[in-house]
């Protein structure tokens, strides 16, 4: 099924803005990790947001994502300033972790021979 333009537009908005806040909250942390949007899905009419999250060091994953959790209203108030002209609702929000970057490595391990799988 094809995104619409509407979607994709509204997608690219909010993973900007995310980025942008994501990059600044690491800025001004004590620890050093990074965010990063890697993917934004919405639903059909909007009332969706699926934004999918890279966190580095892994460590911090869990707390970060406890921490977004304990702060999406927030999250959903900050993007609704940013797009609340263009959509009629602020779409709710679901964080994902992206194990993407994960995968390829572990896959690049297994290659290498390297992973818990070596190649005979």
């Amino acid at each position: 099924m094809n995104e619409s333009n509407r979607q994709r537009k509204a997608a690219q908005i909010i993973r900007e803005d995310f980025a942008e806040l994501f990059r600044k909250q690491a800025a001004e942390s004590t620890r050093r990790f990074l965010i990063s949007v890697s993917d934004v899905k919405l639903t059909a009419d909007l009332s969706i947001a699926k934004i999918y999250l890279s966190i580095f060091p892994q460590e911090f994953r869990e707390p970060i994502m406890k921490e977004i959790e304990e702060n999406k209203s927030k999250y959903r108030n900050f993007i609704g300033q940013k797009i609340g002209k263009q959509v009629r609702i602020v779409p709710e929000l679901q964080f994902y972790i992206d194990t993407s970057l994960d995968d390829a490595e572990k896959l690049e391990k297994e290659l290498k021979g390297e992973g818990d799988n070596p190649i005979l």
